[in-house]
């Protein structure tokens, strides 16, 4: 696929981003209206389990995009034997490449975002899922700082109480403990993963660092001495948002806030 070519009805103007299981392109369709195309790897064409969890993505999307915080959805199928998501394109980037850059919106509105990263999670709760990949890559900014969360290929229906998992895909930096032990979950791990996205915008730094999951689990588990407060590494943080933050990363998902609407309720009071 190259810029210019067509993709079924679409033609393919820009390579967006290239990850590890699929392309995302900017395209247009024959009014010239611009989407964002995710297609799967031509490589991955017949590797079944990259295929059913692009497909996994696509349908739980379809479930829970309306809402103004999640990236809105349009269709996805198959054209020509290669797997395809249908998207609004946002003219933007993704929250890493902005804190990467020390974007001066994300400072200005730096509550907006926290609060508007809180609903997206919200309504995914609600909506019956658990989105098991929160991350700064996984949010998209527009240039006015309005967010969209993306890539639910990992996400899972929301249990009615913990359960284990047959397999612990993520990002290690944002999974709860009982993910990195293998152990039951339930939206607390989100809930988690959070509070580690929150530090970091506020901060620069991830609240457990690590090169590699074990490395990362030790400092949780040690949390008591390794873990440094946000204020000492950012003073202007209010310490309301400290304490809601070290809530949302405690070890034990018991001690974590029960759900999304109660870190709202906090935020907005902090």
């Amino acid at each position: 696929m190259q810029p210019g070519e067509t993709f079924g009805p679409f033609r393919l103007r820009e390579l967006i981003n290239s990850g590890g299981m699929a392309d995302l392109w900017l395209v247009t369709d024959s009014k010239e209206q611009p989407f964002a195309l995710r297609v799967l790897k031509p490589g991955l064409r017949f590797n079944f389990l990259a295929k059913k969890r692009f497909i996994h993505g696509c349908e739980v999307l379809s479930k829970i995009h309306n809402h103004d915080h999640v990236i809105k959805y349009f269709e996805h199928g198959k054209i020509e034997g290669t797997w395809y998501l249908l998207m609004e394109y946002i003219e933007g980037a993704n929250l890493r490449e902005m804190m990467n850059k020390n974007e001066s919106i994300i400072v200005e509105k730096v509550w907006d975002l926290l609060l508007d990263m809180a609903t997206a999670l919200e309504h995914v709760h609600e909506s019956g899922f658990i989105h098991l990949d929160f991350k700064p890559e996984n949010i998209i900014v527009t240039h006015n700082a309005q967010i969209r969360l993306i890539d639910f290929d990992l996400a899972q229906p929301k249990p009615d109480k913990p359960k284990k998992l047959w397999k612990y895909p993520g990002t290690p930096a944002y999974m709860a403990p009982e993910m990195l032990l293998h152990g039951k979950i339930d939206h607390r791990a989100d809930i988690f993963a959070y509070g580690v996205s929150a530090y970091e915008l506020l901060t620069r730094r991830k609240p457990f660092p690590g090169e590699n999951p074990k490395e990362i689990l030790q400092n949780q588990i040690n949390k008591k001495n390794n873990l440094i407060p946000p204020r000492e590494h950012n003073p202007d943080i209010p310490p309301g948002v400290e304490k809601l933050i070290l809530k949302c990363i405690e070890i034990d998902p018991d001690r974590r806030y029960p759900f999304m609407s109660v870190v709202i309720r906090d935020l907005k009071f902090a």
